[in-house]
């Protein structure tokens, strides 16, 4: 039998869009590489906290949402918007995934969630930028890996910190989430 989604849980993943979108928006820092650019942000932070308070499919629709949102109002970043809607939905599905397995203490599957939703979030985010820019745009391969190199570490700074912020956040909002 297929569950229906309540409002209350439609409001919830529209608040939690709202976030994703305002952190991925307001709260960065640019950084120009060789080849493009890439920023450091708090979108991420929001896109694990989904994933951790309303669970995998809720969760990565928010992310998801509210990350392509910011694409498509931002000119840099618009093309990219259908692979930032997967991305950061499949980032939020397995940190959600991970976070409701119930036969682990909370706080650990908490990390671990997050961890492995910011591990497949750069690898991800890494592989299409080699791949768009050495096989679609043909640039030179030493330009590309400096970027790419540029854009990793970026990345686990951004991961670090969206898994620093996300957890205890996380722990301290779930039981208010979680109340009937």
């Amino acid at each position: 039998m297929k569950k229906k989604i309540t409002i209350r849980e439609m409001a919830l993943i529209g608040v939690m869009a709202a976030a994703v979108y305002v952190a991925s928006a307001f709260l960065q820092i640019p950084i120009p590489t060789a080849i493009d650019n890439t920023r450091l942000h708090m979108g991420n932070v929001m896109c694990l906290l989904a994933g951790l308070l309303l669970g995998s499919w809720q969760g990565g629709l928010a992310a998801g949402i509210g990350s392509m949102f910011f694409d498509l109002t931002n000119p840099a970043y618009i093309s990219s918007a259908p692979f930032t809607f997967v991305f950061k939905f499949l980032m939020s599905w397995l940190c959600g995934k991970i976070a409701s397995n119930q036969k682990v203490d909370k706080s650990k599957r908490f990390m671990i969630g997050a961890l492995s939703g910011s591990v497949l979030y750069i690898i991800l985010y890494l592989s299409k930028s080699f791949i768009e820019h050495r096989f679609v745009l043909s640039l030179p391969l030493q330009a590309v890996m400096v970027t790419t190199s540029q854009k990793a570490v970026v990345s686990v700074i951004n991961a670090i910190v969206a898994v620093c912020v996300a957890v205890p956040l996380g722990l301290a909002l779930y039981p208010a989430i979680k109340k009937d």
